[in-house]
């Protein structure tokens, strides 16, 4: 079965589910220029005849209002056998097409949140290490909605989402933060430092970015550097402020360059992280959903 994670950023196909599977990145749900189904058609012609036979698993954005599906959501805390239950097949499509649900909750701050593939990773790491299966865990999704996750004996048991990718983004693309010179140099040094601020004032600290270039000499890079920075310490700080102290032990599930930006900021509070890829994370929660798929259409 060919399986898939479909975000707001990228699409991203796997072939099979063993380490190291071929894989196809196409555009996220955000960034489509044609049809969820016209998109995913294209992106699956190399590998019409597997998708014809055994057909396609997707977790993610496929089963949002925007995708090929809107399949809804299952209410927190939830097993993952009760989410694999509710796995939605996509009718009339070109293949045999099955997208799973997302996960709402009340977040940490009691307002409403939701989550697509993120939930996927949770479950495949769960299954990748059977110590995070037991007990009550925290972990750490980073990416345009970065993801903090709370588990207790293998259920989800709830989760607060921080946009600060798509923030960082923004601010980067479309304010004038970041523009006063070229110099891509010490963004290590801008990130440290603007950790440093985030953890203490994130607001109050952002116009340095830009501030920092024009009256201290610092670089392009080390603006971007500091925005990042400060982006990540002032997630640190607040979700440390809603979790408690249950936080200070971080199981970070994403991509390496990411989740190792989070391991840098992580080390200016103490905080103790281990850090899963999450490619490995998404594919064997796919896996563990692919496999139950099966044996349903037996």
């Amino acid at each position: 079965m060919i399986v898939g994670d479909w975000g707001t950023t990228r699409l991203r196909l796997f072939r099979s589910t063993a380490p190291g599977a071929e894989k196809l990145v196409g555009p996220g749900i955000g960034q489509l220029r044609a049809s969820p189904a016209q998109t995913l058609t294209a992106m699956l012609e190399p590998w019409a005849e597997e998708a014809s036979k055994r057909g396609v698993l997707l977790c993610g954005m496929a089963g949002s209002r925007n995708g090929l599906a809107d399949v809804g959501y299952a209410e927190c805390p939830v097993s993952f056998d009760e989410w694999s239950a509710r796995v939605v097949p996509v009718r009339e499509f070109a293949y045999p097409v099955r997208v799973a649900i997302g996960l709402k909750t009340s977040n940490f701050a009691d307002l409403p949140d939701v989550m697509r593939g993120e939930e996927t990773q949770v479950f495949g790491a769960l299954g990748l290490d059977p110590r995070l299966a037991s007990g009550a865990h925290v972990m750490v999704l980073p990416g345009t909605h970065s993801k903090w996750v709370t588990t207790l004996n293998g259920h989800v048991a709830g989760f607060h989402t921080f946009p600060t990718g798509e923030l960082f983004a923004l601010l980067r693309d479309h304010s004038t933060l970041v523009r006063a010179g070229a110099d891509p140099g010490d963004v290590d040094a801008g990130f440290d430092a603007g950790v440093a601020q985030g953890l203490r004032f994130s607001l109050a600290g952002l116009f340095a970015a830009r501030a920092a270039q024009l009256v201290d000499g610092r670089t392009h890079g080390w603006g971007l550097g500091f925005l990042s920075g400060l982006l990540i310490g002032g997630e640190l700080r607040e979700a440390r402020t809603l979790i408690g102290d249950s936080a200070a032990t971080l199981t970070v599930i994403g991509d390496p360059s990411l989740s190792a930006l989070y391991s840098q900021a992580g080390r200016q509070l103490g905080l103790d992280m281990t850090l899963l890829d999450g490619d490995a994370c998404v594919i064997a929660g796919l896996n563990r959903l692919a496999n139950i798929c099966e044996v349903s259409a037996r």
